[in-house]
């Protein structure tokens, strides 16, 4: 068993009482729990790419009051937008939703439109 001291800082506090969240390890959530949210890697960081560019607009345009862009959907200690982005995904606040594909979509019109032919020379 390994002991563990328990500093105290000035106010008389224990040092692990000030801290807002203590992470076991360097990426908080794990790899493999937001892997199992999505369905591949590159969703994943496609995902959180276009989501951190999200937060990073919002925080951006506090001050003008224009209001366009939605919030962090998680209390974070993180200050980094993919960070909260990555904590979003792990608490399911965001999810991917995949697009239809197009040559489905052209299926479901209906339309019977040929392939255009290019003109002979």
């Amino acid at each position: 068993m390994v002991a563990r001291s328990r500093r105290a800082n000035p106010s008389g506090q224990p040092l692990e009482n000030r801290v807002a969240q203590v992470h076991d390890s360097m990426m908080n959530p794990k790899i493999e729990d937001l892997l199992s949210k999505v369905d591949s890697k590159f969703t994943l960081v496609t995902l959180a790419s276009q989501r951190a560019r999200q937060i990073n607009s919002y925080f951006g345009q506090l001050g003008d009051g224009l209001g366009s862009n939605v919030p962090p959907q998680v209390t974070s200690v993180a200050r980094k937008p993919l960070s909260i982005a990555f904590e979003e995904i792990s608490a399911d606040k965001i999810v991917s939703v995949p697009l239809e594909d197009e040559t489905a979509a052209d299926d479901e019109d209906g339309s019977d439109a040929a392939p255009v032919e290019k003109p002979s020379k």
